[in-house]
């Protein structure tokens, strides 16, 4: 029997074979090697009829034995197979540990237990669910065992375990722990396999080809009896019989490795479903039928071979997953047509046809061969693994092929019909070059055997030489071979071959790459060229060389490229091959050159320059073509007689990840982990556009819709556009921490979305030529996930965005202008056909109607929910034997495509029960992506190479869905006369309900008179006053008018994205008894617009800080909170008599429109609560006289609401059918209004007819000789000026009497936010960060010449640069002094004056990561993923130091504690995302050390309790111990490697209380629920170990308490004194426990998930933290 690594381990440590009872040798009875802890006994079995250890106990992690005594200790036990023989205890659990030390020395632990519900598995922990007996029902597969438990002999394979779910090789078994509740004979270890229900005496008398178990590891049996019928083997992992009666524990290894090599059968790209046999496991798995081993071959013919379930076998595709479906017709339904590609194994095969019309080379798996004229393809198809070598015989009759990877499989095939001939396995083990003589009648090889040497065969025959072999033309049984310091001769003789060798005399130290032979008249002559540069002349006949010749490089003075070639001395060029005719021999180099010499090498003919490094050269039959191939994957040929070169084929030189394909083009992008961007032309195959990014690898491609433009996200995080026309990048985004995973733009060409590996969500804008960024949420797409095509997927609507997160276990849906979140799957229990939890893998929609979304599940099968209400449709099970990576629809639903490993399947989707499939091979890596073209004519894959299909069937074209709602056209909308309720709706929001009646509306160009019009349907329906909730009783229906683009303006609101919805039922203290007041509010929503509002002569000053209106005194600094709104306010407005506030938030997830609050400034109330905007409000407006308030809805609502004052009823609503970025009331004219937006001034006029409000409408476009394209904000002047910003950066000024524009001036460079005037004075504020202030007393002067006004009137007078784009200003009506509000979360005092600015509100622009508190409770600090650290005092919560770090997120952060020094000494440490740790010093303010003590991000810092060292841990699991004082690393602690460090904590503790020495314990706490707990003397050097604790079974730990919770809690703070308990929610909501009575109060105020809860040591106040905003809170005495 064969054995693997631990059989050659074992002859070395001879004492442990055949097999080691591990029990005797470390004599557990003795309990001197090994520990006991519990109740442990000895007891007598009745069964076995012998002694056993019993381990029971209520706590299994109390009651164990273990092996060896201590952690610090190793078994040493090599074993491959670890034997176990127990029984479990009934009724409770057990589990059993075993620590696995790999190859490499990383310890692994394997756990199995019936305790355990699904597997789970990390870097360093596999945990396996023990499955309880056959017949039992699903829902108890893991559990307690059943009464009648039976003895068990579990077989551990631990080489395979390793292999299969972590892919590392098994070194020793380190330790075991056999926890209660089981029976435990004993433990052995072995290298063989021993079958348990067979004894020696069986063996040996039926002759079964089993290794029976040795009698002292046998279980008793008595006569007649069957060893099944009273024991059960249990095998992991599991072969492919298994016993009837068997408990199993999964999962199953997707690909099982077969313990000795067999047969590779004939395989092809089509699978004949007819033959394919399926046999039922106990397992409820197929079985391989016993055929595998007698594969036999099938010929090939035309672009597809039918091949048997066996044959198939050979690739990772299960046979019996295609046998459950029928196939469809037509069969086939795929032809392949092309390849694109070139080697795969070697680069140096390519060859010429006889008559030199085509070329023959290898694609990977695929034979192509393509003629060089029509460049069609024909395939030879069979290879399941790369082809390493080539060889067509003289007449074009005979191909042979060999593929690697051993044992490798030669074919040999007819050439004109491409049918295989022959097919049998080589002696080598893998070859490297073939060659026929000149008949046909010997084929020669050369290979490596099973060490490593390089090998020749031919008839049998077996030498030792090295290099390619050629076969002489006039003896045909004579070759000669090249190497390494020797050209050999070799003739074959009685079916040996003998050699000899040519004298090379001084050339014999040389590496010879190749050889051929002269086509002169004696047929003697033999050249041979060499790394070195040398060509040597060989006469073989006499052995001896004629001529040796050296390529040199020569170059002009002034030294650009080499002009001509000579054969000296000197440092030579090193030639890879040549190739020799009759007039002429090639040869070509490593430095690129392809260049053609006569026989006698006087002069360089002709020289041709390729792209990277020659690999081989080959002369056509009539010597005028020169074929040429290169290492970078190019193939070509030179004509001689044009001296043209012509390439052929140009391809990727590693695996492809991803493809797009154009719409309106046939063009096809790819991109690969070689760092090259490609485009290709689909009709001629050949490459447009190459794309090169040395520094990171692009990871995922889309294409525009509409435009000449792609996109690329690459693993460092850049998402980058590239122009097609200018061959070049437009534009890079770097808002990904993380690789770019997933990549999707929108149908209709407007928004385009990525996905990172750190789970964040980018929303761009690419309607325009330059790609904005529109929002970034974090947390959202699933961490867990890797580069896909299917990773996003949008609907063909463009209305819906469906990814896998934020875990593998849900998908998410959202609306993709808004980024709502319209529905969340929990997709763990769909298709679940095991006892593991379900994930997701990819999305991908289907057409529309019906609205259905495919999820492809780890299960192997893809379910098919309603993307409306997340219910399944229907299910597909047995997809692939591995999760399917990659699925399409076709565009009429007809056929879906679904690719997992190296297999493709095309299903017939429309078949509802039992669709059948056909299954393709062919490529020889896993398909990474799969997608039809745009035609629906074909399909692609790309994997090793790109594949392109042809659909025998193409689908139908896709036209409009029957019975589907109207399609709207961009900018309008659509009424329908139906008025019965409808399911269906054009947006994800549905209809809804508005006034019959419509006002009409004249719209009027700069050239008109500027009458006024009434609002007609283009521009909306007008809502005429009714009572608020009731409509009219005549009403429409209509759709929701998205607009087909966002507005190109930085302007909208743009809401956080939340990772959880709020919380729907919350109970709130009542009044008064309160156990936390809210003292302070620390940050301000720099993401709102206009939020921020300010009365200079009342002093009254109110800004917003997510969904909380913070009311200051600028003065004394006091805050009050207004609460009222259930997410994020957007937007403010303050009455002009400063009685009323006016603000308004997003839509929450449990309302149907976004609220309006209307609050009594004087009393802190709210007044009122209104709701008519389906999205955001964008912006607020009081009239002049304080008796209206105009509602702007954002650009995903376009809905302009007027609404009264007294009553607060809403007067009228109109639709606007396209985004408005502003709106304002005159302030001399109670009854005018102006919007502005894209290309238009809107003015409306509001006339009032007794309690009745009309609206006229008159619409101004944008003067063409302004060159204005969108109006971003405006504000009005002295009567009657408007003036209006662009996104451009141009002021423009209207006359509104007169209704034209008639100056303009360039403001600035980026798009104007906020303006505001007042007198002869005008504020400006940009996106550029630029606060300007101009004088325009002029313009009233200028409006009377008209549009031809120039603009030298107007200057400015100062300019301040702020923190961030302008959001939100306020100035005083001189304009001497305001309040500015950032997007950075910044409120800056101005004062024109003086030319100043002064902050006064301040907090992270991004996620709060963490807080700590200063031993004197005087101060705090803060730190977040904007890269700041803050120091704020704890009195006043006023900012006091700002340490800021660019480029990079901190992480984590620690105060010093009081023993490190005098306080004012007191410093914090900080650590950031490139590994590395800050120390700042809070008294100097200054960095005192910077230090990288990991290479990873650190996630975890604290100080020791002297404070002279600092623990830090990162995301791969070290913990680093450093030396301040000295800025040196002293350790670092890997135990944890493989799980990022989340925790740590460190206390000072006497010597030895734990039995080791040690002044500090501390412990480290890791991803992988597991805590390490070490006492450490760092002043002696010493760290010791003290304990491991494994959740959710901890060891050396009871449980005290349970305390329920309405959420799952995501952040947690315990009082000092263990009295409260501050618990925080992703639905917005912090508890406070009382941990004595139990009682619990909820608090609301955070607008996102409550992240981070810290109390203050003394516990007065608590601490917490949503995203970026901070809350303050006071604890009352209760």
């Amino acid at each position: 029997m064969a054995r693997g690594s631990g059989a050659r381990r074992a002859g070395v440590r001879a004492w442990q074979h055949p097999f080691l009872n591990v029990f005797r040798h470390f004599k557990v009875d003795e309990w001197k090697r090994s520990a006991k802890e519990g109740d442990v006994a000895t007891v007598t079995d009745k069964t076995l009829k012998c002694t056993v250890y019993r381990v029971r106990g209520s706590v299994s992690a109390g009651n164990y034995i273990q092996l060896p005594k201590t952690s610090t200790q190793s078994l040493g036990l090599t074993g491959r197979y670890l034997y176990v023989l127990f029984r479990p205890l009934p009724p409770k659990h057990f589990v059993i540990h075993l620590d696995v030390s790999t190859e490499d020395s990383q310890v692994i632990r394997v756990s199995l237990s019936n305790l355990f519900k699904e597997f789970k598995s990390t870097v360093t922990w596999l945990q396996f669910p023990f499955i309880c007996e056959a017949g039992t029902s699903k829902k108890d597969l893991a559990g307690v065992p059943p009464t009648g438990a039976r003895w068990t002999c579990l077989q551990l394979d631990l080489h395979d375990i390793l292999l299969v779910y972590l892919n590392r090789r098994y070194g020793h078994l380190k330790g075991v722990r056999l926890c209660a509740n089981l029976l435990v004979r004993s433990l052995y270890t072995s290298d063989l396999c021993f079958d348990p229900a067979v004894t020696a005496t069986e063996a040996r008398r039926a002759k079964l080809p089993v290794t029976p178990m040795p009698r002292e590891m046998a279980f008793p049996v008595s006569k007649g009896e069957s060893w099944h019928d009273r024991y059960i083997h249990i095998r992991k992992p599991t072969q492919d019989s298994v016993s009837p009666m068997v408990q199993m524990f999964g999962p199953t290894a997707s690909c099982r490795i077969p313990s000795a090599p067999r047969p590779l059968p004939e395989v092809s790209l089509f699978c004949e479903h007819s033959e394919i046999s399926s046999v039922g496991g106990p397992s409820g798995q197929s079985q391989e039928p016993s055929a595998w081993e007698q594969a036999t071959d099938k010929h090939a013919t035309g672009s597809s071979i039918h091949v048997s379930a066996h044959e198939l076998a050979v690739v990772p595709v299960a046979p019996e997953d295609v046998a459950l479906h029928e196939s469809f017709l037509p069969d086939p339904i795929l032809r392949l047509k092309g390849v694109i590609g070139f080697g795969g194994h070697s680069t140096k095969w390519a060859l010429w046809t006889k008559d030199g019309a085509a070329v023959v080379y290898p694609c990977h798996a695929v034979i192509v061969v393509l003629n060089i004229e029509s460049r069609e393809q024909r395939f030879f198809l069979g290879h399941t693994e790369k082809v390493s070598a080539l060889a067509l015989d003289g007449s074009s009759s005979l191909l042979a092929s060999a593929q690697a990877r051993p044992p490798s499989m030669l074919r040999l095939w007819d050439f004109q019909t491409g049918g295989c001939l022959s097919l049998f396995r080589s002696p080598v083990h893998t070859i490297c070059s073939l060659s026929f003589s000149d008949s046909g009648a010997l084929l020669c090889g050369t290979g490596k055997d099973r060490h490593g040497r390089t090998r020749r065969v031919s008839r049998g025959g077996r030498v030792s030489c090295w290099g390619p072999a050629r076969l002489t033309l006039t003896y045909p049984c004579r070759m000669v071979s090249c190497g390494q310091g020797s050209v050999r001769l070799w003739r074959l003789r009685h079916g040996g071959l003998r050699s000899c060798p040519v004298d090379l005399g001084e050339y014999h130290a040389l590496e010879f790459t190749d050889l051929a032979f002269g086509q002169d008249q004696d047929g003697c002559t033999l050249y041979v060229c060499g790394r070195s540069g040398h060509i040597l002349e060989v006469d073989y006949q006499r052995m001896a060389v004629r001529h040796a010749r050296r390529l040199l490089p020569t170059q002009t003075p002034s030294g650009p490229p080499p002009q001509k070639q000579t054969f000296s001395l000197g440092p030579g060029i090193a030639i890879s091959s040549l190739s020799v005719s009759q007039t002429m021999c090639a040869v070509g180099s490593e430095d690129g050159y392809l260049r053609l010499w006569p026989l006698d090498f006087s002069s360089v003919l002709l020289e041709a320059e390729h792209e990277g490094p020659i690999s081989s050269v080959r002369i056509s039959p009539d010597g005028l073509r020169v074929l040429s191939t290169t290492s970078l994957g190019h193939l070509g040929f030179l004509d001689v007689l044009s001296r043209e070169y012509h390439v052929l084929v140009r391809s990727h030189t590693a695996p492809v990840l991803a493809l797009a394909t154009k719409c309106s083009q046939e063009q096809l992008a790819t991109v690969s982990q070689d760092h090259t961007v490609r485009v290709w032309d689909l009709v001629t195959l050949q490459q447009l556009y190459d794309f090169t990014s040395p520094d990171e690898a692009p990871c995922t491609i889309a294409f525009h819709p509409t435009q000449p433009t792609f996109f690329c996200g690459f693993s460092g995080g850049a998402v980058r556009s590239f122009s097609l026309e200018a061959a070049e990048v437009l534009e890079e985004h770097r808002c990904h921490r993380g690789a770019v995973i997933g990549l999707a733009a929108s149908p209709d060409g407007s928004l385009l979305f990525s996905s990172c590996s750190q789970g964040t969500l980018a929303q761009y804008h690419c309607a325009a030529t330059r790609c904005r960024l529109l929002r970034v949420a974090a947390n959202v797409v699933c961490q867990d996930a890797h580069p896909s095509p299917s990773a996003l997927a949008v609907s063909r609507d463009s209305y819906l965005l469906a990814f896998v997160g934020p875990s593998k276990y849900t998908v998410t849906i959202m609306d993709t202008a808004s980024l709502d979140k319209l529905l969340q799957v929990d997709v763990s229990a769909l298709g679940l056909a095991s006892s593991r939890l379900n994930s997701a893998v990819a999305v991908c929609f289907g057409p529309a109607p019906p609205s259905h979304l495919l999820v492809s599940m780890s299960s192997n099968v893809v379910v098919v929910l309603d993307a409306t209400s997340g219910r399944t449709v229907r299910e597909l099970s047995s997809i692939h034997p591995a999760a399917c990576p990659s699925l399409a629809l076709s565009g009429d639903g007809r056929f879906l495509l679904t690719a997992a490993d190296r297999a493709i399947k095309v299903w017939d989707y429309l078949t509802r029960a039992s669709p059948g499939c056909q299954m393709y091979i062919g490529h020889s890596e896993p398909v990474q992506a799969v997608a039809f073209t745009p035609n629906q004519q074909q399909l692609l894959s790309v994997g090793d190479a790109i594949f392109l299909w042809d659909i025998l069937v193409p689908p139908e074209s896709v036209q409009g869905s029957p019975g589907g709602p109207p399609t709207c056209e961009a900018g309008t909308f659509c009424v329908s006369d139906d008025e019965r309720p409808s399911e269906e709706s054009h947006g994800p929001k549905g209809l809804r309900q508005a006034s019959a009646s419509a006002v009409l509306l004249k719209e009027a160009d700069g050239a008109t008179d500027g009458a006024w019009g009434a609002v007609v349907d283009s521009w909306g329906l007008g809502v005429p006053p009714h009572p608020r909730g009731q409509p009219n009783a005549q009403s429409t229906r209509r759709t929701r008018a998205r607009p087909a683009t966002y507005p190109d303006s930085y302007k909208p609101f743009t809401a956080c994205c939340k990772a959880s919805p709020l919380a729907k039922s919350v109970s709130f203290p009542p009044a008064g008894g309160e156990w936390l007041r809210l003292k302070a509010v620390v940050g301000y929503s720099g993401n709102g617009r206009a939020n921020v509002v300010w009365r200079p002569d009342t002093g009254f000053f109110a800004y917003a800080c997510g969904c909380l209106v913070v009311v200051e005194d600028l003065h004394s600094g006091a805050q009050q909170h207004w609460l009222g709104h259930p997410e994020e306010i957007s937007t403010l407005a303050l009455s002009h008599d400063a009685q009323v506030l006016a603000s308004a938030s997003g839509r929450s997830s449990t309302a149907s429109h976004c609220q309006i609050c209307i609050w009594d400034v004087s009393g802190g109330s709210c007044r009122q609560l209104v709701s008519h905007h389906d999205t955001a409000v964008r912006a607020l407006a009081f009239s002049p006289d304080d008796g209206l308030l105009v509602t702007l809805g954002d650009y995903g609502d376009c809905t302009l609401a007027l609404w009264s004052m007294s009553s607060c009823e809403l007067l009228s609503s109109t639709r606007l059918p396209e985004p408005v970025h502003g709106v304002a009331f005159n302030p001399w004219h109670t009854g005018e209004l102006a919007c502005v937006g894209q290309g238009a001034v809107t003015l409306w006029l509001l006339q009032r007819h007794g309690a009745d409000i009309s609206l006229q409408v008159h619409r101004e476009r944008i003067p063409e000789e302004v060159g204005v394209g969108e109006l971003t904000s405006l504000c009005y002047g002295a009567t009657p000026l408007l003036y209006c910003g662009s996104s451009t950066g141009q002021v423009c000024v209207w006359d509104t009497h007169a209704s034209r524009c008639f100056l303009a001036w360039e403001a600035d460079d980026g798009e104007i936010g906020v303006l505001l005037c007042s007198g002869a004075q005008l504020v400006s504020g940009s996106s550029t960060r630029r606060l300007r202030l101009w004088a325009v007393g002029a313009v009233p002067e200028l409006r009377r010449k008209g549009s031809g006004a120039g603009s030298s009137s107007v200057f400015m007078e100062r300019e301040l640069t702020l923190d961030g784009a302008i959001v939100g200003a306020v100035f005083h009506d001189s304009m001497d002094m305001g309040v500015v509000g950032t997007a950075a979360g910044t409120l800056w005092y101005v004062s024109w004056a003086e030319g100043t600015s002064t902050r006064l509100v301040s907090g992270h622009s991004s996620k709060v990561n963490e807080v700590v508190f200063s031993p004197s409770e005087s101060y705090c600090a803060t730190c977040g993923d904007d890269g700041s650290v803050r120091v704020w005092s704890l009195v006043s919560m006023e900012l006091v130091i700002q340490f800021q770090v660019l480029n990079q997120s901190c992480l984590c952060l620690a105060w010093s504690p009081p023993s490190c020094g005098r306080p004012d000494q007191q410093q914090v440490v900080a650590g950031y995302s490139d590994g590395t740790l800050r120390v700042f010093s809070i008294s100097r303010t200054s960095m005192d050390l910077k230090m990288r003590p990991c290479a990873a991000a650190l996630t975890a810092i604290a100080f020791s309790a002297d404070g002279q060292t600092i623990l830090s841990g990162d995301k791969d699991g070290l913990v680093a111990v450093s030396r301040p004082c000295t800025g040196m690393t002293l350790r670092v602690l890997s135990d944890h490697r493989g799980a990022p460090i989340s925790a740590i904590q460190t206390t000072s503790k006497e010597y030895g209380d734990f039995g080791v020495e040690g002044t500090d314990l501390w412990l480290a706490v890791s991803g992988d629920q597991r805590v390490s707990v070490w006492a450490s003397d760092w002043l002696r050097d010493r760290c010791e170990l003290v304990d491991w604790l494994s959740f959710p079974a901890p060891a050396l730990m009871e449980v005290v308490e349970t305390i329920p919770l309405p959420f799952f809690a995501v952040s947690l703070s315990l009082s000092p004194g263990a009295r409260l308990v501050a618990v925080g929610f992703a639905e917005h909501v912090l508890r406070l426990v009382d941990c004595a009575s139990g009682a619990t109060q909820d608090f609301a105020g955070h607008v996102d998930s409550v992240q981070l809860c810290r109390f203050t040591p003394s516990a007065r106040l608590l601490f917490t933290a949503a995203h970026n905003e901070i809350l303050v809170w006071e604890v009352t005495s209760h």
